[in-house]
């Protein structure tokens, strides 16, 4: 199992807003970082999408994801849990 050793969420700003409400960053076992998870608003409430690119057949296609459910399961716990507590008390812009 992976560890996730730290998140952090950028919350986009208001005049941005759409169905983007975050991009995430992870660091798994203090040597690994994938960032650009973006945390989008759905039809059926806030999802995670692993970052992607547009291919040439304007389709996007995950530049980085996990290959399981349960490692997929724990990076979404984990980032949704950051955002949730970003919201509820942000830190002063860097």
């Amino acid at each position: 199992m992976i560890n996730i050793t730290d998140v952090r969420v950028r919350i986009v700003k208001q005049h941005e807003e759409g169905k983007l409400k975050a991009v995430a960053s992870i660091i798994i076992d203090d040597c690994f970082a994938i960032h650009d998870i973006k945390i989008i608003s759905g039809n059926d409430g806030i999802f995670i999408a692993m970052p992607s690119r547009k291919t040439s057949e304007g389709d996007f296609k995950d530049i980085a994801h996990p290959i399981n459910t349960e490692t997929r399961e724990l990076i979404k716990e984990k980032v949704l849990k950051a955002y949730e507590q970003e919201l509820a008390n942000p830190r002063d812009p860097e």
